[in-house]
């Protein structure tokens, strides 16, 4: 069931030495729902909130529906429509709530980059025969098939998760008639990573670009992501928003950065993999709970047979454009 649950999240200087340029922050303004990732389903990626002219902007809309239900219960709480959604990639942890969101507030417009196209003849093609599989097989637990049968619509109504406005490259831009700095990380968590640095306020909002307890490798080119963690750690952020756990310090995000550059070299070593992952485990200890430790053991293993550790090819396969 574990195995399946990394399925389901997809269809589911420079270094520490750096010092920020200065400029006059003032203190982050945003709301975060946050996401969670469950032993026994899919997780949901975290929600934030920023205010804009035009109403709200929520950058990620998750996967389950409760999770869409307290994003559309904040906006109605604040009695401000939701103008705009941000999606930092198109996994489904992250964009299945479009849906919802769009229902409710249907002149929303959905910023994302293209990199869904590729994904849905490829990667989310296959997930999408296993989960006919699953659907299919009268010992998938309900609960799931719920989950299954709810992703299954998304992606036989592509237009659900595909962007209404594409961003193709790293700009200012406005949004729901606020500036914000978007920034197109190309071949890293996904196929083309988007995050977001909003001016003045020191605050970044980066996606599966980092991920508390264990980077999400399941379409991810190493060798991008590193260079998009370099942007980051570039950037004069004081809060950084990963796409799941808790708002981290610029400290706690370069720690968290050593221990994934770390990972990612020891899994192209000779070292042996149980050390490798025992290795991320101490670097990233500050980010793993007790009741994800056998997870991430589990999850590590899996990304180093996976990806760190798979024919070349297979390393080098969302290095490049799935969708020529």
């Amino acid at each position: 069931m574990r195995r399946s649950i990394f399925l389901l999240v997809a269809i589911a200087g420079l270094l520490t030495g750096a010092a920020a340029p200065k400029v006059k922050l003032v203190e982050p303004s945003y709301t975060l729902i946050p996401g969670s990732v469950p032993l026994d389903k899919g997780p949901d990626g975290n929600s934030i909130f920023l205010d804009a002219p035009q109403g709200l902007i929520v950058v990620d809309t998750g996967r389950h529906p409760e999770h869409a239900e307290l994003l559309l219960a904040y906006a109605k709480q604040r009695g401000k429509p939701i103008a705009a959604i941000v999606n930092t990639h198109w996994h489904l942890d992250h964009t299945t709530g479009n849906y919802d969101i769009r229902a409710a507030y249907p002149k929303a417009q959905v910023y994302a980059t293209n990199a869904i196209d590729g994904a849905l003849k490829d990667f989310l093609q296959r997930g999408r025969e296993r989960a006919d599989k699953l659907l299919a097989d009268p010992k998938t637990p309900a609960d799931i098939k719920a989950q299954l049968t709810r992703a299954r619509y998304r992606l036989d109504h592509p237009e659900t998760l595909k962007p209404t406005v594409p961003v193709t490259k790293s700009a200012r831009m406005k949004i729901a008639g606020r500036k914000l700095e978007v920034h197109v990380a190309p071949f890293a968590a996904t196929e083309a990573d988007l995050w977001l640095y909003v001016p003045n306020e020191g605050l970044a909002i980066v996606g599966d670009l980092v991920v508390d307890i264990v980077p999400f490798m399941d379409t991810a080119c190493a060798d991008g992501w590193k260079k998009a963690l370099v942007e980051v750690a570039a950037t004069p952020f004081t809060t950084l928003i990963p796409g799941h756990g808790a708002p981290m310090n610029r400290a706690q995000f370069l720690q968290w950065k050593t221990a994934f550059d770390n990972f990612v070299d020891c899994g192209r070593s000779t070292r042996v993999k149980e050390e490798c992952v025992a290795a991320w485990k101490r670097d990233a200890a500050l980010f793993i709970d007790a009741e994800h430790s056998d997870y991430v053991t589990e999850a590590a293993t899996y990304y180093l047979d996976t990806r760190l550790r798979s024919s070349p090819e297979e390393q080098q396969k969302y290095c490049k454009a799935l969708n020529p």
